[in-house]
């Protein structure tokens, strides 16, 4: 079993004797604090001139560069601003037979909407090769089913 502990049959020890703070330390006290909590020094960064600089110039900036960009890409392309690319006199040049070919091989992932849309100016197409007359054109339209009923 063990022997109870007392506290009052312990002696005290006297009061450590505490020794005087060296000359000035509480004067520099508040500024040696200030400097351990201060943020330390920021990096200059590359662009910070131009977040210093007005919204107007910083606006003026970005649209300066994206017209500069635009006009770059426009010029690079080698593609008049008037003119279109001419793929159609390109794909004219191609014989008829070399596009069969192409597009009957097994390789070709070609759907019958990608055949069914012609370009607009080239609508002219179908009337070189159909011809038809002014009494087969009557005759075709008045065979389509009306959308109205009871409509002829």
């Amino acid at each position: 079993m063990k022997t109870p502990f007392r506290l009052d049959e312990h002696p005290r020890r006297g009061p450590q004797p505490l020794s005087s703070p060296p000359a000035g330390y509480f004067e520099q006290l508040p500024t040696r604090i200030m400097a351990q909590v201060a943020a330390p020094a920021r990096r200059p960064q590359p662009l910070a001139w131009l977040w210093a600089a007005p919204a107007s110039l910083r606006t003026g900036l970005a649209s300066t560069l994206l017209l500069g960009t635009f006009a770059a890409s426009l010029w690079l392309g080698n593609t008049p601003l008037g003119r279109p690319a001419a793929t159609a006199d390109t794909l004219a040049a191609v014989p008829q037979q070399q596009l069969l070919e192409y597009l009957t091989n097994g390789e070709t992932h070609v759907d019958m909407l990608d055949l069914a849309e012609l370009p607009t100016r080239q609508l002219g197409l179908t009337k070189h090769y159909l011809r038809p007359s002014a009494s087969e054109l009557t005759a075709a339209l008045d065979g389509q089913p009306a959308d109205e009923p009871g409509v002829l």
